[in-house]
């Protein structure tokens, strides 16, 4: 870990530190006697009334009481990725937001509030990529009105673990009574690798438009209303594919928009009866293929973090992730 050799251990920093990444030792308790020494890593999100908050690179929040602590000290960025296209949090940010666009939406400041009858929380909940304009708090405030009157729950989407990312504010929103709901992985990856694959597209269908039998089988809505089909057809060039299946609900589905050099994949399904056939993958190829006849170059997904199959499959084709994102939501009373 960070503190190793025969160097001494000495805390090294204070709460002038709060939002620079860290490093720190510090002692637990323990069925043995005098506990243990345990390592922490992330952003110092706060450092109040002798506690630290660290925020790691996956969005758990570490509390470290002061008179633990035993050593720590300011560390460096994260080393930047060594495979892979480059990508800045700000531009891959504003990039899936892009391909999965609102039905409505409202600007307070650099933030984006957007609705969409309940369809998807990203279609439903903030996206900060800057100041507000007013205080968190008094932001937060207004959120919380605008989606009350929506009739919907409040939602803020956060991204931590890449240069320029939002532990300080996901640290805001906990100590604003918001809590985190779900959170999930940003991938990406070279899209040429995912066109080369040595995969049978020819069953693959690729449509501009978004049918019945496409929507018989992915699986995140109810009856679909207008809501579904303007977020899905939502996006600089969409395409969506599909394979047959044996009756009227297709073996597979695939969905990506190709906005500039980014290629991005969504509403990946396919048969739980069909699985490990290759489907998955010819989908992703054929869709790869048409992205980069439209001069794409770089490939992203989003992918929650307990979906272990969906991982490997993605490992498989040379995604790796960029960072996690959050959705928190307004903890009612």
């Amino acid at each position: 870990m960070e503190f190793t050799g025969g160097g001494r251990l000495e805390v090294r920093i204070t709460g002038a530190d709060v939002g620079k990444r860290v490093s720190v030792r510090y002692v637990t308790e323990s069925p043995a006697a005098g506990g243990r020494f345990t390592d922490a890593v992330g952003v110092l999100t706060s450092w109040d009334n002798s506690v630290l908050l660290i925020t790691r690179k996956s969005g758990e929040s570490v509390r470290i009481a002061e008179s633990t602590l035993v050593a720590g000290k300011v560390v460096p960025p994260a080393p930047a990725r060594r495979r892979g296209p480059s990508a800045t949090f700000p531009e891959l940010a504003r990039a899936t937001a892009r391909a999965w666009q609102p039905v409505e939406s409202e600007t307070l400041g650099e933030w984006t509030l957007r609705a969409s009858d309940g369809f998807t929380r990203r279609a439903n909940s903030v996206l900060p990529l800057g100041d507000p304009g007013l205080p968190v708090a008094d932001a937060l405030t207004h959120v919380r009105a605008w989606y009350e009157a929506r009739k919907l729950p409040a939602y803020v989407q956060t991204a931590t673990g890449a240069e320029g990312t939002q532990e300080l504010l996901c640290a805001a929103l906990d100590r604003h009574g918001w809590r985190r709901e779900v959170s999930a992985e940003v991938r990406i990856a070279a899209l040429a690798p995912i066109g080369d694959l040595d995969a049978d597209v020819s069953a693959v269908r690729l449509s501009r438009t978004v049918d019945e039998t496409w929507l018989r089988r992915y699986q995140r809505f109810g009856e679909p209303g207008p809501a579904v089909r303007s977020v899905l057809t939502s996006g600089p060039s969409v395409w969506f594919a599909s394979v047959a299946g044996t009756g009227e609900v297709p073996a597979a589905i695939g969905r990506c928009v190709v906005d500039g050099r980014w290629a991005g994949f969504m509403a990946v399904e396919v048969d739980p009866e069909q699985r490990r056939r290759g489907l998955a993958t010819s989908v992703m190829t054929a869709l790869a293929r048409q992205a980069l006849d439209e001069g794409a170059s770089a490939a992203w997904l989003q992918v929650e973090a307990d979906n272990d199959g969906a991982r490997a499959l993605y490992d498989g084709m040379g995604f790796a992730p960029h960072h996690h994102y959050h959705h928190y939501r307004w903890a009612e009373a």
